[in-house]
């Protein structure tokens, strides 16, 4: 079963060719993946270096836009080329560790939606604690039971795709998204590594009002939101 591993980068020069080599050992000769990486208008040489990795590695492909839009817009826009019947997302930031996909695609056996969860997080106290605070608010109002709202490494079945609207915020509630769908979703534990490379692009008080925003727009969807009839017939 082929599957897609996306990735949107953001001034991750320093990262993409390490990340790539971590995610080859993944691959190692299987002929049915692909790694999916997302330049979303980076300043630096980012770019350059997915090229590099492209024309090294076969399984690499990489899309670029132009002007920086934001982690939504670049998930969705990895997310619309890939091939995979199951798809992986993770940052580029090298915090999510390679090693832990296969696992997770396995635990797709009995699911539609396998969302990580960091185990032993490796950011600042100030951070986790945010982090805390954060996901029991969301959890209060999107009711769908993560435990780890902030963690990129997710598998899910090609199907969920269609789930994601294209609106700024996205990638911050894939999980709500995927259970107002009624997407079966189990959770498993993960690799969270510190940055070695590079810098965060978010800090709490910076990532607070856009969450705030984005928890809004969530509550606003869910209230106009009809569900998918998916019994639907067509003659012949």
């Amino acid at each position: 079963m082929k599957f897609s591993v996306v990735v949107p980068v953001y001034n991750e020069e320093d990262n993409v060719s390490l990340l790539v080599d971590e995610l080859a050992a993944v691959v190692a000769g299987s002929t049915d993946a692909e790694v999916i990486l997302v330049d979303d208008g980076s300043r630096d040489q980012t770019w350059k270096r997915i090229e590099q990795a492209a024309a090294t590695h076969s399984f690499v492909h990489g899309v670029r836009s132009i002007r920086n839009r934001g982690q939504s817009a670049a998930m969705l826009l990895g997310l619309s080329h890939a091939k995979g019947d199951i798809v992986v997302t993770m940052d580029g930031d090298l915090q999510n560790n390679p090693a832990d996909i296969p696992a997770l695609i396995e635990e797709l056996a009995d699911c539609d939606v396998v969302c990580g969860y960091r185990a032993k997080r490796r950011d600042t106290f100030s951070r986790r604690v945010a982090s805390r605070i954060g996901n029991g608010i969301r959890n209060r109002v999107t009711r769908d039971g993560l435990r780890d709202t902030g963690c990129s490494l997710k598998a899910f079945r090609r199907a969920c795709i269609a789930d994601l609207p294209p609106v700024n915020g996205m990638h911050r509630f894939m999980g709500a998204y995927f259970a107002l769908n009624g997407r079966t979703i189990k959770q498993v534990p993960v690799d969270h590594r510190a940055r070695q490379y590079g810098q965060s692009k978010y800090t709490n008080l910076k990532r607070l009002p856009k969450t705030a925003y984005d928890l809004l727009g969530f509550v606003w969807f869910r209230s106009r939101y009809l569900k998918p009839n998916r019994d639907i017939e067509l003659t012949p």
